[in-house]
């Protein structure tokens, strides 16, 4: 198994959650200017036409794409390491309505924040809607996790967008809770060992 990766993107979730499952792939580094494979300096087109990370490539060469279906993917190939409740459960589909929360209102949502040509005064547009980040407090204000006691693969998809919101300049600190998250999540011995691999 490939997991095409760059350092500190959202793919960062995929890294820690192939980790946290103990499931061996090679991370493959993808240099996401020319979208080339920064080793080999082959195409990564070929791999995923969108030339976004993450993807992982399957033993029969398949690739699948999008970071939500690679985190459940991953999640459901490890069912011991419970990071993803069991299909047809309630818990289940609270797992996949935070995923697509992360993936839409802040991931999609927030792209811009993440690009130097994009004009302050559309970042500061982006900024003067605050739903999608009360919703986002609220997923860790219970704790300790976002389905309560057990670490998801919806955990690690939100640590590595509030890592890039963070880089972006979007600023938490009306949510104190947040840091306290972001601390739980980085202590994690799997997210420490990503993160080090990584260079982050």
């Amino acid at each position: 198994m490939k997991l095409y990766y760059s350092p500190g993107a959202s793919s960062l979730s995929c890294h820690v959650a192939l980790r946290e499952a103990r499931i061996a792939a090679d991370l493959v580094r993808v240099d996401l200017e020319t979208k080339t494979l920064r080793e080999s300096g082959q195409s990564y087109l070929v791999k995923n036409p969108l030339g976004k990370v993450p993807a992982i490539e399957l033993d029969d060469g398949s690739v699948l794409t999008e970071g939500a279906a690679v985190l459940l993917f991953i999640a459901d190939s490890a069912p011991a390491s419970n990071l993803a409740p069991r299909e047809g459960t309630m818990l289940r589909h609270r797992l996949l309505e935070a995923l697509s929360f992360v993936a839409t209102e802040l991931h999609k949502g927030y792209a811009p924040m993440f690009d130097p040509h994009v004009p302050p005064s559309y970042k500061a547009r982006l900024m003067s809607d605050p739903k999608p980040l009360l919703r986002m407090a609220s997923l860790v204000d219970a704790g300790p996790w976002i389905l309560g006691d057990v670490f998801s693969v919806a955990d690690a998809y939100l640590f590595s967008i509030l890592r890039l919101g963070r880089q972006a300049g979007l600023d938490f600190s009306a949510w104190p809770k947040v840091d306290d998250y972001m601390a739980r999540v980085a202590a994690r011995p799997a997210v420490r060992e990503a993160l080090a691999f990584e260079g982050l």
